[in-house]
């Protein structure tokens, strides 16, 4: 095998990058918007020792599973890994995904298939790069490179027209974007929120430079759109990748957006974090709740428990509980405090602190919601001494979802069924949720 050689080959597998996957000569080869069940005729890009890169040529049989993805720019924006599958398909993929990463742990497990929902339409947050003319869209994959969308089929309808006023108000106005090269310019994004009654709360991601317009630019676009409720400057001077900085003015309109989940209602803040997908986060906490059997007169601690969403949601599922979140962010967790005050909780309290060093002693079931990198190894070690009868571990990573069981499992927490849940239809994420019983 050479670069630039070609080859007939049949697609066996699909990864969750949106890469199908073949051999040729042995060799593992990458072949990007290919699906398993494709008989291809593929161009080496890459070789190397490890594996090689294919480029499709020609599509001799599709798969079953193939469809046209309805997307112009889904081919080069690099989202939407799985917008040419079918979302049935999808869902067995996700499937399997998770059960590759538990089988890879030597953790065996039954996985059920994944709970999904609408494939398209359900981000109430998007969050768009601004480049030069104003143009908006998401960056190309591995890059900083702009490909111009702003009508993308994943978000709530209501953002189009309410960017494509932001792009016209901002060029009348003569603001220049923000240049990553030297730091220049002023706007980098434009970050939009809605809520399930439609209300949005539209902030401008600036640095610090002088905004003149910007008061003027926030009442024409509320006048353009009265389901508008809140715009928000958001400055951001540091030069990295992070989206959003830490001080915030309202230029319009009210501070926070009141949203519903769950049956409680949430303030939300442009620094608030907040799942994307508001009806399958539903059907996740809800999961959980089901998973964590509780009892009357329960103590629950809820780690990493961000603004409370979970908590507060099983707390008033459970009144005769009592629920502690630890959180290490405080903005975080004066947002739990103050949800809890608005929904009239009262069997919940939320404190500021590391949950990996946490005071957990009494505690009978903990609900688990690590970042990515899973827990530390300390804290498995940790629970294990305290001893709580269940474990309820929610995880967006089912790699390091299937590491930390292997763990619990090590010191006697034997896993139940892992439900796969797609808060993220389309893309190669998958979030899961697994019960760990004390033996």
């Amino acid at each position: 095998m050479k670069k630039n050689e070609l080859f007939e080959v049949e697609i066996t597998d699909l990864n969750n990058l949106g890469n199908g996957v073949c051999r040729i000569e042995g060799k593992a080869v990458f072949v990007p918007r290919a699906v398993d069940g494709d008989r291809l005729r593929v161009k080496i890009i890459k070789d190397t020792k490890d594996y090689a890169v294919a480029r499709i040529e020609e599509i001799l049989t599709p798969s079953p599973h193939r469809v046209e993805s309805g997307c112009a720019v889904s081919s080069r924006c690099g989202g939407c890994v799985y917008r040419h599958i079918t979302y049935a398909h999808e869902t067995e993929l996700k499937q399997n995904y998770v059960r590759s990463a538990f089988r890879k742990a030597a953790v065996a497990v039954e996985v059920a298939p994944t709970l999904s929902g609408a494939a398209c339409g359900y981000r109430n947050k998007v969050q768009y790069p601004v480049g030069e003319g104003m143009t908006v869209g998401f960056y190309a994959p591995r890059s900083h490179e702009i490909i111009p969308s702003a009508d993308c089929a994943l978000q709530k309808p209501v953002f189009t027209p309410i960017i494509a006023t932001l792009q016209t108000l901002l060029r009348k106005a003569g603001v220049e974007p923000y240049r990553e090269e030297d730091g220049s310019g002023l706007i980098r994004h434009l970050f939009l929120r809605a809520s399930q009654a439609g209300e949005v709360m539209a902030t401008l991601v600036t640095t610090s430079k002088p905004f003149p317009a910007a008061g003027q630019i926030a009442e024409q676009l509320r006048a353009a759109h009265p389901e508008v409720v809140s715009v928000v400057r958001n400055f951001n001077d540091l030069r990295s990748n992070v989206i959003l900085g830490d001080r915030c003015e309202t230029l319009l309109g009210v501070d926070v957006l009141t949203d519903t989940l769950c049956g409680l209602t949430f303030k939300l803040s442009p620094l608030s974090f907040y799942q994307v997908n508001h009806d399958m986060a539903e059907v996740l906490y809800r999961k959980a709740a089901e998973l964590a059997e509780l009892r009357p007169g329960d103590r629950v601690a809820d780690l990493f428990c961000g603004a409370g969403t979970i908590g507060l949601s099983v707390a008033a599922m459970y009144p005769d509980i009592s629920l502690i979140g630890v959180e290490i962010i405080p903005e975080a967790v004066e947002n739990a405090k103050e949800n809890a005050r608005l929904n009239g909780i009262e069997n919940a309290t939320f404190i500021c602190g590391d949950a990996n060093a946490a005071e957990l002693e009494g505690a009978d079931v903990i609900f688990l919601d690590p970042p990515r990198k899973g827990c530390e190894e300390s804290l498995v070690s940790r629970i294990a001494a305290i001893a709580p009868r269940r474990v309820v571990y929610i995880s967006c990573n089912p790699d390091t979802l299937a590491r930390d069981v292997a763990r619990f499992a090590e010191v006697g927490y034997q896993p139940g069924v892992v439900h796969p849940v797609d808060l993220f239809p389309r893309t190669g994420h998958c979030e899961a949720v697994v019960s760990l019983t004390r033996a």
